[in-house]
């Protein structure tokens, strides 16, 4: 069996071993598992999460097999069980039933759900300080949402060059922006001149030259 470092050397370069750790060490939640959801699991599970526990509570159906690659004929009409952890339930009903399952979790990953369903599930997890994640895929198009609320507690200014690296790009943007509101009457930069000053902000948080987390992607 090859060792962690090497076995995920590619991601260890991305994110660090900080990273890497956190990731073997995280207990995530997954909200249906449809096409969306399949492949978040996927890379999830090749990543070295720690552990994953699927919420699903549909059977597969037909239309399944052209967009799933987890199943295929013989699966039909059965559940969508792809790993130990399977909770046989719809996911809109235990956020109405037992909210407070939602707060053992580091994360919670959930794909396709309602509108009435997603504003619950961010109140549920803010509540419980558990990091959230909504993918909605319609054909070629999508979108996903990270809802969490620790953009107050990450200091910029950190010493460790490491940490200061791996600053997400949106916690600087939303770091930035509330600094710039405060000397400009509450408003965020509008005109080409007010734009360029900002960039020019951002680039001044710069500690090293190979900061790729401080240049727009």
């Amino acid at each position: 069996m090859a060792e962690p470092k090497t076995k995920y050397d590619r991601q260890l370069r991305i994110w660090g071993e900080q990273g890497q750790a956190a990731l073997e060490k995280a207990s995530i939640c997954l909200l249906n598992c449809g096409p969306t959801g399949s492949e978040t699991l996927k890379n999830l599970v090749l990543g070295g999460v720690g552990s994953i526990t699927v919420i699903d509570g549909s059977k597969v159906e037909v239309s399944d097999l052209g967009n799933n690659f987890m199943v295929d004929e013989s699966s039909v009409g059965n559940q969508k069980q792809s790993v130990s952890k399977f909770i046989e339930e719809h996911p809109e009903a235990l956020i109405e039933t037992n909210p407070s399952f939602f707060s053992q979790f580091t994360l919670v990953v959930a794909t396709q759900l309602v509108e009435d369903s997603m504003v619950k599930l961010d109140k549920i997890c803010r509540e419980a300080n558990v990091k959230l994640i909504f993918a909605r895929s319609y054909g070629l198009t999508g979108f996903v949402r990270v809802s969490v609320k620790f953009a107050e507690t990450i200091d910029l200014n950190v010493a460790d060059p490491v940490a200061h690296k791996h600053t997400p790009y949106v916690i600087i943007l939303v770091k930035m922006a509330e600094e710039w509101a405060k000397t400009h009457g509450g408003s965020l930069p509008s005109t080409r001149d007010e734009k360029k000053q900002f960039k020019e902000l951002l680039k001044a948080g710069m500690v090293a030259t190979d900061e790729d987390n401080y240049r727009k992607p």
